[in-house]
């Protein structure tokens, strides 16, 4: 692949932030094409629950066990809640 095919981007700033409560960076992607498919072969999902994990407003997600393992902890962004014991 070179380096003109990549057709994603980690966005860092401040006013797409806003957009989206919790995120840290959004990832934007271009498409270049799109093949329509057979709706009988795309699955009907539906909404369970809502996964306490996930960042929205008016709620403050748990910090998942795995960030509070030795492996995982110091590799964490500067502030993130799993560092604080």
């Amino acid at each position: 692949m070179s380096p003109m095919d990549h057709v994603g981007q980690v966005v860092h700033g401040a006013q797409i932030l806003e957009e989206y409560a919790g995120a840290q960076f959004v990832v934007m992607v271009r498409l270049r094409r799109i093949y329509p498919n057979c709706s009988r072969y795309i699955p009907k999902y539906q909404l369970v629950e809502r996964s306490a994990f996930i960042p929205r407003a008016g709620h403050t997600p748990p910090v998942p066990d795995w960030k509070r393992d030795d492996w995982a902890r110091d590799v964490l962004p500067a502030g993130n809640p799993a560092q604080s014991p």
